[in-house]
């Protein structure tokens, strides 16, 4: 054993490089085997590419990070919960689209029941709010006119002057005895760290009751879960019988980060208030995913129950998606959506990287006559992913998409698609891989032309805060900035 030891340390050299071209080359091999598995042929290409020019950094990232799946603990947890919403969504009154209505709408119902387990419902009233102080103020006062409970859920909360009040109306109904439950996700929430620590002492307390979603624990349920599986969904729900969902998150505008107050960044939202049948599906979500983190099951009778309010005209329908949800809902929607128009589609998104099939549906019905409008912002504030979005731009223009550039300082975080004027889909999902394979999101599909007259009224406002992007400027962009995008966008597709 000595004379081997005194080889191995005469020759490091020589065993160095032979140990590493062995874990290289093995490296380069199994991940040829296991990554394509079960993988879309874009994102396989991007993590073998990562893999074949850095063996030793990319196949470890790849065990961190290639993985969508949730550990079979979670899984079986997410089973239940689907199963949990099947049986209650029962007990949710099922409405009929009008006769008159495209068939390709009544489609779009069947596939969403099928994959969400949600009905559509009918008389429903809901209201829009695209400004960010008074959408937090709405919510805190109906909070403090609760008479029963307050579920919140967002996927980043925290207190400042901002949404100080919004704290102070969940500490009056939970001193007044109501039962008050908040959910944030974990790594949203976490992120803003002083905002996140006044938070939690803040329903501390008061005794609010609250769990972090998703906590980053990657060995956790038996298994390792990659860090980046996040609860992206924001609702508020008073009584069951009023409820807010949108892209809005609790917390300022600016995000109380100084470089977005020095420069002037802040961030402009869409949100939708309702009444009527489809609370009880946003409070019965709620519900999943308190389950999902506390292990408690809420009663049925104050998950689901008759709404008071029926007068308004509304049919709605919830659409839930996330790792649990292995046929990519909101994605299946979305293309469903899209393939179906026949005279216009107007889509809003501030994170745009599609998968192939999205992206071709898009294309494909500008190219046969549908006016295709895409609103994005002029400026980024996540590297990766705004370079990435860029990279589409040029043949979306030369298939005749207007893509408009809402006006730098403001970050477009609003998230919201209109078809025709028979259909519009709100809630937090973005258009991007993260939102179809890696977040739980909330899309809610509201029929109907008098809501959409609406959403052309916010459309307007958007328009008016944009500027048309044109293929001759797009095309006349600095080559290294057409170079920075691809590479991004090559980049995005490892998911």
């Amino acid at each position: 054993m000595t004379a081997v030891w005194q080889w191995v340390m005469d020759h490091g050299v020589l065993v160095a490089t032979v140990l590493y071209w062995s874990v290289d080359m093995a490296l380069r091999l199994v991940g040829l085997i296991v990554v394509p598995r079960n993988r879309r042929p874009g994102s396989a290409i991007a993590w073998l590419l990562a893999i074949m020019v850095f063996p030793l950094v990319g196949f470890p990232l790849y065990l961190l990070l290639g993985s969508a799946q949730l550990p079979r603990r979670r899984r079986e947890k997410q089973k239940v919960i689907n199963r949990l919403m099947r049986v209650r969504a029962q007990n949710i009154p099922d409405s009929a689209l009008d006769e008159d209505v495209p068939s390709w709408l009544q489609s779009a119902v069947r596939l969403n029941r099928e994959l969400g387990a949600f009905p559509l419902t009918g008389n429903n009233s809901a209201d829009l709010e695209i400004d960010y102080d008074t959408s937090i103020a709405a919510m805190a006062a109906d909070v403090r006119s609760a008479r029963e409970s307050v579920h919140v859920l967002f996927y980043i909360m925290g207190l400042d002057e901002v949404t100080e009040d919004f704290f102070a109306a969940l500490g009056e109904r939970a001193e007044a005895g109501l039962s008050v439950r908040v959910l944030y996700d974990h790594w949203g929430a976490l992120s803003h760290g002083a905002q996140y620590r006044a938070m939690r002492r803040r329903l501390d307390a008061h005794g609010i009751e609250h769990f972090p979603m998703n906590p980053i624990k990657p060995i956790r349920d038996g298994a390792f879960q990659r860090p980046d599986l996040r609860n992206h969904r924001k609702m508020v729900i008073v009584d069951g019988e009023i409820g807010w969902m949108g892209s809005q998150n609790l917390i300022a505008a600016h995000y109380d980060k100084p470089s977005n107050i020095r420069h002037g960044l802040h961030w402009q939202e869409t949100m939708v208030r309702f009444r009527g049948p489809i609370v009880s599906e946003l409070n019965l979500l709620f519900a999943t995913d308190w389950f999902y983190e506390s292990e408690q099951m809420l009663p049925s009778e104050i998950v689901v129950k008759p709404s008071p309010d029926t007068s308004g005209s509304y049919e709605c329908q919830l659409v839930p998606s996330g790792p649990g949800f292995v046929a990519e809902n909101n994605l299946a929607l979305f293309n469903q959506l899209f393939y179906s128009a026949t005279e216009r589609i107007v889509a809003v998104s501030p994170y745009f990287v599609p998968d192939e099939s999205m992206f071709a549906a898009l294309i494909t019905a500008a190219r046969r006559g549908v006016e295709v409008e895409l609103f994005v912002s002029e400026i980024g504030d996540q590297f990766l992913v705004f370079h990435a979005q860029r990279s589409y731009y040029s043949m979306l223009l030369e298939a005749g998409v207007r893509i408009w550039l809402y006006r730098a300082p403001t970050i477009l975080h609003a998230k919201h698609v209109t078809i025709d004027d028979s259909v519009t889909v709100i809630g937090s999902s973005n258009m991007d891989m993260r939102s179809f394979l890696l977040q739980m999101e909330c899309s809610l599909m509201i029929g109907g032309t008098d809501f959409m007259v609406k959403m052309r009224e916010v459309e307007a406002t958007y328009r008016s805060r944009s500027r048309e992007l044109t293929l001759e400027e797009w095309q006349g962009r600095p080559r290294v900035m057409q170079v920075v995008d691809n590479l991004c966008r090559l980049a995005s597709a490892v998911v």
